[in-house]
């Protein structure tokens, strides 16, 4: 019995950031609202407009993560974005995202999980066509 399997670690890899991703943009539609998010990235100096950005690229770039769509440009553009959180909003509360604000562990870690989907080459977690 085979206990490795490359395509299925890329496949479980793949869907999970996707709904990381898809959660956290969720939670600025639905809990924060569009308003309230850009309204936080005011607060942070940045455009307002930022902020609906940021809320489309993790909507619908967990939508395509999931769908398997262009995954590994996909993994690598959103890299930008979370390394955005932690030079505005994470990094100055510590490592442990549990500190007050929430620290940047998980942030990086996203981050690590992004560029490993991505180094892993075209249609990561898709069986080869025949």
């Amino acid at each position: 019995m085979q206990t490795t399997s490359p395509a299925l670690s890329a496949l479980i890899l793949r869907v999970s950031l996707g709904l990381m991703y898809l959660a956290h943009g969720a939670t600025k539609l639905f809990v924060f609202g569009p308003a309230g998010t850009a309204q936080f990235f005011s607060s942070l100096g940045l455009p307002g407009f930022v902020g609906y950005l940021s809320m489309a690229a993790e909507i619908g770039g967990g939508l395509l993560l999931i769908l398997g769509l262009k995954a590994r440009w996909v993994a690598l553009a959103l890299v930008p974005l979370l390394a955005g959180t932690i030079v505005l909003v994470h990094g100055a509360n510590g490592w442990m995202f549990t500190n007050q604000g929430g620290g940047w562990e998980y942030s990086a870690f996203l981050i690590t999980s992004s560029l490993a989907l991505f180094f892993m080459g075209e249609q990561p977690g898709r069986a080869a066509q025949q």
